[in-house]
């Protein structure tokens, strides 16, 4: 029978401690502080469908808003100085974004979310047949000026 050199046994008790605080730890409920004297609701979620990107400057300002397009409703011709993060909630928003003589039409559905490339000349519009709720978010607007900048018709869609 071969006994245990000294080295297995170091081996053997740095293994039960490793276990040991292992354990320790994992029973532990969590190290984040908790949440006082705060109510977070989360107004609308959506998965990106869309290959936009927007960059962040410090020093802008960032506006949330709520927008409810009856069906067929429009946002007419537009375009937004720092670009758009929307969600939307319930319901449909159709996209169509001009470029040059090209018109691209993408729908996003309830659950999905779409970027608007800062100061692409867009229109959204509610082609389903029930309200549509989106959520935007503008990142990157200029201090005290518009989210929005009304576009003249591109003729391209």
């Amino acid at each position: 029978m071969k006994t245990a050199g000294l080295g297995d046994v170091r081996l053997s008790v740095l293994a039960a401690l490793v276990a040991g605080v292992f354990l320790a730890i994992s029973g532990i409920p969590g190290s984040a502080t908790a949440q006082v004297g705060l109510t977070s609701t989360t107004l609308a979620r959506g998965t990106d469908m869309s290959d936009g990107t927007i960059p962040l400057k410090q020093g802008m300002d960032v506006v949330v808003a709520h927008n409810v397009f009856a069906p067929s409703g429009s946002s007419g011709w537009h375009s937004h100085p720092g670009g758009a993060i929307g969600v939307v909630k319930s319901g449909q928003v159709t996209l169509y974004v001009s470029t040059g003589s090209k018109c691209d039409a993408t729908t996003y559905q309830a659950g999905q979310s779409f970027i608007e490339r800062p100061d692409k000349v867009l229109k959204a519009v509610n082609t389903g047949t029930m309200d549509a709720d989106v959520y935007v978010t503008f990142p990157s607007v200029p201090q005290g000026l518009p989210s929005r900048h009304d576009e003249a018709d591109p003729g391209t869609c």
